[in-house]
């Protein structure tokens, strides 16, 4: 199937036929299926060296066709990180960002992709506000390299944080020319005019109007808005604020979404590629005689990359079990057991991150003296979509289709694969089936165009259950050692902080405690590939920081709520606290009490979250059921209260894994977690009763909602197991077999 693009097709040279699968144009499905016979017609070099637009603006109006474009500045854009060693930024010309067209739709461009998140609902909400049109005319274009602006991939709750600011002030300037032109057409001045859904009206004589179809019917109008443009104050939010379902949901649940692994072209080969069994492994002898025996099987080797391709994905696995391929597989004698010695014995020198006070005078003015040290085993991502990618090859251009959280990142590294200019690769990122970090790494990708080019045809890459295990840039192992005290009154007097491996990120103090040190260890130890994962290094900090202060709270014989209270100068902090207890319904106690209740705060992407749980722990097996969780989070302005809440809900149903089941098991580079047989996730079974309070600051900036929640579970969880049963679990997991020990203990 082919399609123009929607916008101005009329006006669109007729040989260039536009493929967009994240752009969900009029609603329609089907709009997201790849044209099948594109041929290529827009290309060059970027004018601007900071914007790797691979479009020229003139270029660009060519291919997306009659509409109004508004041009303008909004002065230097801070940077949204490096590629290739590059500093990179959002462009300064923000027609890249937004297009009214002739039929009154506006295209939304940017670099973001949707994984689940539910930016394809927000960022369409910030527009359209300061745009003053219908959120319902907002079509998203995300994730293409030939269209979108340069991003620096969708991670870090950041889509909303950095994205967001500069997107409304584009619609805000798009909403002053549309008056100044409007003035023009109804011959008033744009200080008589109003809009309401893309109409501009004359304020004392509504018959008097223009739309902004009208005004972009048949025309190419470059103009940079001349009076003062600023932002809605909060008071005239009309779409910001307001609870909107998402608009992908129906698509999703009905099957018509489309994602990486559904592109088809004609001619296209399903990829089986051939493995080592271990990390570290090396290729000695490999034949593939029985496999090339097969009808309709190509066999790719390029040096110890050896790969099947069939136009059917079981024949191309068929194919590859025919292989007799010998490893050389190294015995490192690192596994899950004793990974922890391997890690603190590689540890590179620490790094002082922040500091107060006097170690020595803490510690020789607290009565009780608390040495702990606190675990987490690797964890994997396993998103639901593996990693997929589709690569096609026409002339000297390649269009990659691909599962990635970074696809400018992929237009990179495929570039740099297959010695070709960026320019000429283009990235199109369709609907990814989670993420969680893990796919900020695109090996899928490099490999599918590396294929499509030895073997001048069309591939497809799908990683199977057990690759994407093998595969995953796993969360860390890491450690945590707290030396900390408290006076005989019970007051906080020293923390001494050292964490290896999980990163600064939730690792600075926010009590008040007057002698205190973080220091910070890495290193280059583990035995196979690890990343970013939801929150990156706060989920450990926060398990370490907050078993630690409930631990010393029980010691000093004071309620955990109280004890937080009485140690924090951080309003914010306090704020989430007292709103979760007022949900909850906690009532003060010394620990344990064994009413299995927990508490938990900290720190996350600009957002403040407090969450407290109540648990039940059944001493004959070690399981341990989370009946009901509460949280509290404060992430400023919220953009979409629905989509904030079940980001909340989705934080603790995935945090329940890492608390409770989810470790890998590996030894000598080899993977032993394959599939979920073995690596347990959380299941609808497990979920509690989830209550969330969102504490809204309409005045401040709006912050991360993506990932807040989620570091607060294992300590939660953990001071709840505590309260429950009157034993601490170190060690995440926290597996039955764990909880039985320490009961045992």
């Amino acid at each position: 199937m082919k399609f123009q693009m929607e916008h101005g097709a009329n006006s669109v040279n007729e040989k260039f036929k536009v493929q967009n699968l994240t752009s969900l144009q009029n609603s329609d499905p089907e709009s997201q299926i790849p044209n099948l016979e594109m041929e290529q017609g827009a290309g060059g070099n970027t004018e601007n060296p900071e914007f790797d637009f691979h479009l020229n603006r003139r270029q660009f109006i060519k291919v997306a066709g009659g509409g109004i474009f508004l041009f303008f500045t909004i002065g230097d854009l801070p940077a949204f990180g490096q590629q290739r060693g590059e500093r990179r930024s959002l462009p300064n010309d923000f027609n890249a960002f937004l297009r009214i067209g002739e039929n009154g739709r506006v295209s939304l461009y940017t670099g973001k992709i949707e994984m689940g998140q539910g930016v394809h609902t927000s960022l369409g909400q910030m527009l359209a506000e300061e745009l003053d049109v219908p959120l319902d005319s907002v079509d998203m274009v995300m994730g293409d390299t030939e269209l979108c602006p340069w991003d620096m991939g969708t991670w870090g709750s950041m889509s909303t944080r950095f994205f967001g600011p500069p997107l409304r002030l584009a619609g805000a300037k798009a909403r002053r020319a549309m008056i100044e032109l409007a003035s023009e057409h109804l011959n008033t001045s744009p200080e008589n005019l109003t809009v309401e859904d893309g109409v501009v009206y004359e304020k004392s004589n509504k018959k008097n109007h223009v739309s902004y179809a009208e005004l972009a019917k048949g025309k190419k109008i470059e103009r940079e808005p001349k009076g003062q443009v600023s932002l809605k104050k909060p008071s005239e939010f009309k779409i910001i604020g307001k609870s909107f379902a998402r608009r992908d949901g129906e698509v999703k649940v009905t099957g018509k979404a489309k994602y990486a692994g559904d592109i088809q072209i004609p001619g296209m080969m399903y990829a089986k590629i051939l493995r080592p069994p271990a990390h570290g492994a090396k290729l000695l002898d490999v034949d593939v005689s029985e496999a090339q025996k097969m009808r309709g099987v190509q066999v790719v080797r390029d040096g110890d990359f050896v790969a099947v391709l069939h136009r059917y994905p079981d024949v191309a696995a068929t194919a590859l079990s025919k292989i007799k391929a010998k490893f050389d597989s190294p015995k490192t004698g690192v596994d899950d057991k004793t990974i922890f010695d391997h890690l603190l014995n590689e540890a590179t020198e620490g790094r002082v991150t922040t500091h107060g006070g006097d170690l020595q005078s803490g510690q020789q003015g607290s009565k009780t003296i608390f040495d702990q040290t606190y675990l987490n085993d690797y964890v994997a991502h396993a998103p639901m979509e593996p990693h997929t990618a589709t690569a096609h090859i026409e002339g000297n251009k390649l269009t990659v289709w691909a599962s990635t959280q970074n696809p400018f990142g992929v237009q990179g590294e495929v570039a740099k694969e297959l010695g070709m200019s960026s320019e000429n690769v283009r990235v199109i990122t369709p609907f990814v089936g989670g993420g969680f970090g893990g796919k900020s790494r695109n090996q899928q990708a490099s490999e599918a165009a590396r294929l499509a080019k030895l073997s001048g045809k069309p591939v497809q890459v799908a990683w199977t259950r057990e690759e994407e295990f093998f595969y995953d840039s796993f969360r860390p192992a890491a450690i945590v050692k707290i030396k900390s005290g408290i006076t005989e009154n019970g007051r906080m007097n020293l923390w001494d902080y050292h964490v290896y491996y999980a990163g600064e990120r939730g690792a600075e103090q926010f009590y008040t405690i007057p002698n205190h040190r973080t220091t910070s260890y890495g290193g280059n130890a583990h035995p196979f590939a690890t990343g970013a994962w939801r929150a990156p290094g706060n989920n450990t900090n926060t398990f370490a920081r907050e078993s630690q202060i409930d631990m010393m709270a029980a010691k000093a014989g004071i309620d955990p709520l109280e004890f937080r209270l009485q140690h924090l100068d951080n309003e914010k902090v306090k704020r989430v606290l007292k709103a979760a207890a007022e949900q909850f319904g906690w009532t003060p106690a010394k620990g344990p009490s064994g009413r299995g209740f927990g508490i938990a705060c900290g720190l996350d992407a600009g957002a403040t979250v407090a969450t407290m749980a109540e648990v039940a722990v059944n001493k004959n097996t070690g399981e341990v059921q989370v009946k009901r969780v509460v949280c509290a989070q404060d992430m400023g302005l919220v953009i979409n209260p629905e989509g904030a809440t079940i980001q909340v809900e989705g934080c603790i149903t995935m945090g329940l894994g890492y608390a409770l089941t989810e470790g890998l098991h590996f030894k000598d580079g080899k993977i032993l977690d394959t599939n979920f047989d073995t690596y347990e996730l959380p299941r609808f079974s497990w979920l509690p009763k989830i209550e969330t309070v969102l504490i809204e600051d309409k005045n401040s900036d709006p912050q991360g909602g993506g990932e807040p929640a989620i570091i607060t579970m294992g300590g939660v969880i953990a001071n709840a197991i505590y309260n429950a049963v009157g034993v601490r679990l170190f060690h995440l997991p926290m597996t039955p077999e764990r909880v039985l020990d320490a009961l045992k203990g």
